[in-house]
C-alpha cells in the first residue's frame, strides 16, 4: 500500500474519530436527566461517521492532483468567515447571525439561484433552530 495524501489524511480522521468516540466525548459531555435524546448521541454518531470515512479514504484513495492556489485562498476565506460567524454568534446570537453567514457562504461558493439562497438563508437556520431548541430542548447562543 503506497502512502499518499489521501491515505495520510484518512488515517488522521480515522484516529481523530476514534479519539473523539473513546476519550473526548465521554470525558467532556455531561449526562442530563430528562429528554429522550442523550447529549452524546449526535457527537458519537459524527465520530463514528468520521472514523468510517477516514477508513474508507485510506482503503480507496482518490486520484490525487494538485489544486490551484486560488482554491486554497477560497478555502481560507471560507474558514475565516466561519470563525467570524462563530464570534458574532457568541456576541449577537444565532438567530441574527446564522442567516447572514449562510448567505455569505452560499455566495462564496457560487450559488446564485434565488430559491436555493432562500432555502439556505431561511430554511437551514430555521431547521437548526427547530431541531436544537424545540426538539432537543437545548439553547443556542
Amino acid at each position: 500500500m503506497k502512502i499518499n495524501a489521501d491515505r495520510a489524511s484518512g488515517l488522521f480522521f480515522l484516529l481523530f474519530g476514534l479519539a473523539l468516540y473513546l476519550f473526548i466525548i465521554p470525558t467532556f459531555v455531561e449526562q442530563v436527566e430528562g429528554g429522550w435524546v442523550h447529549p452524546d448521541t449526535v457527537p458519537n454518531a459524527v465520530a463514528i461517521v468520521l472514523s468510517l470515512c477516514g477508513a474508507l479514504l485510506m482503503l480507496r484513495p482518490t486520484k490525487h492532483h494538485t489544486q490551484e492556489a486560488s482554491e486554497f485562498v477560497r478555502a481560507g476565506l471560507y474558514f475565516g468567515l466561519l470563525m467570524v460567524g462563530l464570534v458574532l454568534m457568541g456576541r449577537f446570537g444565532f438567530i441574527y447571525v446564522a442567516p447572514m453567514i449562510a448567505l455569505a457562504i452560499m455566495l462564496l461558493i457560487g450559488e446564485r439561484r434565488p430559491f436555493w439562497l432562500v432555502c439556505g438563508v431561511v430554511g437551514m437556520p430555521g431547521a437548526i433552530w427547530l431541531l436544537v431548541v424545540q426538539v432537543l430542548d437545548r439553547a443556542l447562543p
